[in-house]
C-alpha cells in the first residue's frame, strides 16, 4: 500500500444517542428502580442492569467501556432515542482525524458493513480480517454537564461531561488478522497498536499477538511503535497484552481513566504532586520508553526523551479540542481555529508545576479554553492519536 501510518487493528460502528432525561426517568419508573441498584459495575446480563450501569456512570463522574451479554441490549435501549451512526475504534477515528489535515494511513479492519464503506476516507487503504458483512454496534452514552434525572427517589446532577461504551462484538473479540499484514508493515514508518480490549479468551488472544509479532519482524528498524490503551472488559487481559507486547512498544498512550484504573485510586488532574506520583507509579506498571497521557486539561510525555514529543502533543491537543467543540464534522479551518485560541489557565498553571517537579522527564502541554456547552466527548482520545501520530513522520 506504500502509507508511512498504519493504523490497526480494529473498527465498529458506534449508536451515538442522543441523551433524553425524560426516556431516562421514564425508564427508571418503568424498571422500579431504587438508588441502591445503581453501580457503575454492575454486570451487565439485562436491559435493567445496564440502565443501572448507566446511572452509575453518570452519578460517579467518569467514563469507561463496559461489556454486555446481548447486543440485543444495545438495539433495545437505542431504540427508545435518537441516534447517529458513526465508526468506532481508536485506528478508524484517528484516520478520519488525520484525513482532514491531508494526512493518509493504511487501516486493518476486522468488520466491513455499508456504514463502515460510507464513512472511511475513500483514499484510505485497508485490509478486512473479514470477508462477511457483519455489524456489532457499540452504544455511546454521552452525559453533558449539568444534565440532571430525578425519578423514583434517584436524583443525579451530573457535574462534567464524559461518556460511557457499552459492547457487545463478535468481530473484535475474536480480532482475526489479516494474512497479508507482515507485508503492509515494510512501508510502516509508523504503527498504531489498539483494539484488544473487546477479547475475552486468553488463548486465542495469545495467538493473535503471537501473529502480530511475527508480522511485526517486517517492520523497518526505524518504525515507531505506539499503542493506545483502552478500557479492557475481562480482567487479566490487559496483562497478557503488555506481558507480549511491551518490549516492543516505543510509545504508551492511556486517558485519566485508564490510568486510575491501573493504580486503583483517584487523580486530581490539577495538582502536579499527585500527577507526579501516579506517573512515577504507573512508569513501574508499564515500562516503557515513553509515556503519554491525555485528559480535558493537559496532555503530557513522560520518559527520557519527552521533550521531543511536544510538537505531537500540541498536534494531539489540537485535534482532540476540536472534535470536542465541532463533533465529528469538524473541518481543516475549524482546527486552524483551535490552535489560534488560548490556552486552559489551570492547565497553564498544572504544567509549569508538572514541569518544575519533573524537569526534562516530562513535556506538558495546556488544553484551551473552550466555550462551547454542547460538546462532544466520544472518541477525544482517538482523536488525540490522529493528531499525535503525524508528528511523527
Amino acid at each position: 500500500m506504500g502509507e508511512k501510518i498504519f493504523l490497526g487493528l480494529g473498527d465498529n460502528i458506534d449508536y451515538e444517542i442522543r441523551w433524553n432525561s425524560g426516556i431516562i426517568e421514564g425508564m427508571i419508573r418503568d424498571y422500579d428502580l431504587s438508588p441502591s441498584e445503581i453501580d457503575p459495575d454492575i454486570e451487565v446480563d439485562s436491559p435493567r442492569a445496564l440502565l443501572a450501569s448507566i446511572l452509575g456512570f453518570a452519578r460517579w463522574g467518569r467514563g469507561g467501556e463496559r461489556f454486555v451479554h446481548s447486543s440485543a441490549f444495545i438495539e433495545d435501549f437505542a431504540g427508545n432515542f435518537e441516534k447517529k451512526i458513526t465508526l468506532g475504534g481508536t485506528a478508524v477515528r484517528a484516520a478520519v482525524a488525520m484525513r482532514k489535515r491531508g494526512y493518509t494511513s493504511a487501516v486493518h479492519l476486522v468488520t466491513m458493513n455499508e456504514h463502515v464503506e460510507r464513512l472511511l476516507p475513500p483514499d484510505c487503504p485497508r485490509l478486512c480480517s473479514n470477508g462477511e458483512v457483519s455489524s456489532y454496534p457499540h452504544l455511546i452514552i454521552q452525559f453533558q454537564a449539568g444534565t440532571r434525572i430525578d425519578a423514583h427517589d434517584i436524583h443525579i446532577n451530573v457535574n462534567r461531561p464524559n461518556r460511557v461504551i457499552y459492547t457487545n462484538d463478535e468481530d473484535n473479540a475474536l480480532m482475526r488478522l489479516h494474512p497479508e499484514l507482515p507485508l503492509l508493515f515494510e512501508d510502516a514508518r509508523v504503527l498504531l497498536i489498539s483494539g484488544f480490549n473487546s477479547m475475552r479468551d486468553p488463548v486465542l488472544l495469545e495467538n493473535r499477538l503471537n501473529d502480530l509479532l511475527c508480522a511485526m519482524e517486517r517492520l523497518p528498524p526505524e518504525a515507531v511503535v505506539f499503542y493506545e490503551d483502552a478500557g479492557f472488559h475481562k480482567k487479566g487481559i490487559s496483562d497478557i497484552v503488555r506481558r507480549y507486547l511491551l518490549k516492543h512498544i516505543h510509545i504508551y498512550s492511556l486517558n485519566e481513566d485508564e490510568l486510575q484504573g491501573y493504580l486503583g485510586r483517584p487523580l486530581a488532574l490539577t495538582d502536579p504532586a499527585d500527577v507526579a506520583s501516579a506517573l512515577r507509579d504507573i512508569a513501574g506498571i508499564i515500562p516503557c520508553p515513553l509515556l503519554v497521557l491525555h485528559t480535558r486539561h493537559w496532555a503530557l510525555a513522560y520518559g527520557d526523551s519527552a521533550a521531543d514529543y511536544t510538537k505531537a502533543l500540541l498536534g494531539g491537543i489540537i485535534m482532540a479540542t476540536t472534535r470536542f467543540r465541532f463533533g465529528d464534522d469538524f473541518t481543516a479551518g475549524d482546527y486552524a481555529g483551535t490552535g489560534n485560541m488560548l490556552p486552559d489557565e489551570q492547565g497553564v498553571l498544572f504544567a509549569s508545576g508538572i514541569h518544575a517537579l519533573l524537569g526534562n522527564r516530562v513535556s506538558c502541554v495546556p488544553s484551551f479554553q473552550v466555550f462551547e456547552k454542547r460538546v462532544t466527548t466520544i472518541g477525544l482520545g482517538d482523536t488525540f492519536v490522529g493528531g499525535f501520530l503525524p508528528a511523527l513522520l
